[in-house]
């Protein structure tokens, strides 16, 4: 059984696929085909295809779990979603400047995880190969 995919892996996939598509945006252009320029919409499926897991896992992960950990209100009571069923005439959407700040935010703990890590092996290896010569 694979394991599930993590929040940056999943973030990661929606960022590279849709990366161009948020930049393309031009908002006096009547044929483009999303409602927003930070709202993009996304493929659930093509997301969940690539990161080889069922497409309601990515939606459930999204909806349920990652919008409800970033999205916040404002002061006026509006509310920021990371992740909306419908926007405009949009479905599936994520707020991808949101999305951007989130992902750098995990890439960044990781390599703070990581980066020690990898030292303290070296370390260790050393360590080892020390003692035995």
């Amino acid at each position: 059984m694979p394991r599930p995919p993590t929040d940056r892996e999943i973030l990661q996939k929606i960022h590279d696929r849709y990366l161009d598509q948020f930049g393309q945006f031009e908002r006096d252009n009547p044929e483009h085909e999303r409602s927003s320029k930070i709202y993009v919409p996304i493929d659930c499926s093509a997301i969940a295809n690539d990161l080889r897991v069922d497409p309601d896992i990515v939606f459930g992960r999204l909806y349920y779990h990652l919008d409800k950990k970033y999205g916040y209100a404002q002061d006026n009571g509006a509310k920021v979603h990371l992740f909306t069923m419908v926007i405009g005439e949009d479905r599936h959407a994520v707020n991808f400047p949101m999305l951007s700040a989130v992902l750098a935010e995990l890439q960044q703990s990781w390599f703070r995880f990581t980066a020690p890590l990898i030292i303290s092996g070296i370390a260790l290896v050393v360590s080892v190969i020390s003692l035995v010569c």
